[in-house]
C-alpha cells in the first residue's frame, strides 16, 4: 500500500510506483527490511528523498533528490560499526524555538536501538539553555549532552590563553558565559584578544574598537563562520558577516574558528561519545560544516533537507555527504538498515 510503504524484498529488473514512506522493501514504522541489492537502482519516495543504489562494499549509498544526471554522492567508507551520532541542533532537531516533526520520537528509537547520542551546535546561546529548551519539548537530554561554539571556545581560552582580557562582538549570552572565566574590556591597548560572533546589535562603536585592538596586535578568533543561521523568520546574519566586516577593514585574516567544521568541536563530540571517528556518524543540515567536519574527522555523514542546505546544492558542494534524508526522523530507520 501506498500508505505503508511496499512489502517483501524489490525483485530484479523490476520498477517501483512512487510511494509516501519507502521507496524500498518494508514499513515506515520499522525501517527497511532486508538489504537493497548491489547496483540496483529503487524508486525515489517522499520521506527519504532521494534514489538509493545498492553497492557490493556499502549498504547504500544515495542520489541527490534533484540530480537528473544521476550523479550519486561517495559512498561511505564504513557504516555497520556505527556507535555514536553526533546530532546538529539548528536546522536538523530544530528550527528556533520549534521542534522538528518527528524528532522526539526518532531520539527515543535511536537510544532504544543502543545509539548513543550527542548534540553540537555553532549556536553562542549556552548549553543549559538548549537543553532546556529540548526538555520542554519532551525530548529526555542532559545538559552535558549538548556542546555549543561557546563551550568549545572557553575550553580552548581556558588551556591555551589563561587570564587573557576579551572583546567580544556577539550576542550577550557569549560574554556572560566567557565572564565565569574571564575578563572583558572595551580599552584596545588591554585586549588580548577580539572573538567575533553572531550580533543583532552590531554597531560602528563595536567594530572599531575590535580593528583598534586587532591593529594593536589582539588575536582574532571566532565561534562559527556560518554565514547565517535558521530562525522562525527564516535565515538571518550570522558570525560570518561578522568576520568579514572585521577582515575587510584590518586586512587580518581570523586565526582560529572553535565551532564546525573546526576540529575542537568533533573532538569533544567523539570524546563526550566515547567511541571513534569511525564508529560515528555526522547528521546535520549544512553541507560546508556538519558534512564537512564529519567528512575531515573520518565519519559517516548524513545530510537532512529541514534547515539550510538542499539537494540541489550537492552538484558544486566541495564535501559530499553518504546518506541524504528528507528530516531526522528517518534517521532511526537507515541506522536499522545498516546494522
Amino acid at each position: 500500500r501506498a500508505d505503508q510503504g511496499l512489502r517483501g524484498r524489490p525483485k530484479a529488473g523490476r520498477r517501483y510506483s512512487r510511494c509516501d514512506n519507502w521507496g524500498v522493501a518494508g514499513r515506515a514504522d520499522q525501517g527497511l527490511r532486508g538489504r537493497p541489492k548491489a547496483g540496483r537502482r529503487y524508486s525515489r519516495c517522499d520521506n527519504w528523498g532521494v534514489a538509493g543504489v545498492a553497492g557490493p562494499s556499502h549498504p547504500v549509498g544515495c542520489l541527490a533528490a534533484n540530480d537528473e544526471n544521476g550523479r550519486g554522492v561517495k559512498p561511505p567508507r564504513r557504516t555497520t560499526d556505527i556507535t555514536g551520532i553526533v546530532l546538529d541542533l539548528d536546522g536538523t532537531l530544530c528550527v528556533g524555538e520549534r521542534l522538528i516533526d518527528g524528532a522526539s520520537e526518532a531520539i527515543e528509537r535511536m537510544r532504544a536501538i543502543g545509539h548513543r547520542l550527542a548534540f553540537v551546535s555553532n549556536s553562542i546561546d549556552g548549553r543549559r539553555l538548549y537543553a532546556e529548551r529540548l526538555q520542554r519539548e519532551g525530548v529526555a537530554v542532559e545538559v552535558e549532552d549538548i556542546l555549543t561554539a561557546t563551550e568549545a571556545l572557553r575550553h580552548y581560552l581556558e588551556t591555551s590563553m589563561p587570564g587573557a582580557t576579551l572583546f567580544a562582538i556577539a550576542d550577550p549570552p557569549l560574554q556572560e558565559i566567557l565572564s565565569e572565566s574571564f575578563t572583558f574590556s572595551d580599552d584596545p591597548n588591554r585586549i588580548d584578544a577580539v572573538i567575533a560572533g553572531p550580533d543583532r546589535n552590531l554597531s560602528f562603536k563595536k567594530l572599531n574598537t575590535a580593528f583598534q585592538a586587532l591593529k594593536r596586535g589582539a588575536r582574532f578568533l571566532a565561534t562559527n563562520t556560518d554565514p547565517t543561521c535558521l530562525t522562525d523568520q527564516g535565515e538571518v546574519p550570522d558570525a560570518g558577516a561578522v568576520i568579514g566586516a572585521l577582515e575587510g577593514c584590518s586586512r587580518r585574516r581570523v586565526e582560529l574558528v572553535v565551532g564546525k567544521p573546526s576540529p575542537f568541536m568533533v573532538e569533544s563530540a567523539l570524546a563526550h561519545l566515547g567511541c571513534a571517528a569511525g564508529e560515528a556518524m555526522m547528521v546535520g543540515d549544512r553541507l560546508e560544516t556538519d558534512i564537512l567536519m564529519g567528512r575531515q574527522a573520518g565519519m559517516a555523514t548524513v545530510l537532512v533537507l529541514t534547515g539550510v542546505s538542499r539537494g540541489e546544492s550537492l552538484a558544486s558542494a566541495p564535501a559530499q555527504p553518504d546518506f541524504v534524508l528528507q528530516s531526522i526522523c528517518q534517521l532511526p530507520g537507515l541506522l536499522e538498515l545498516l546494522a
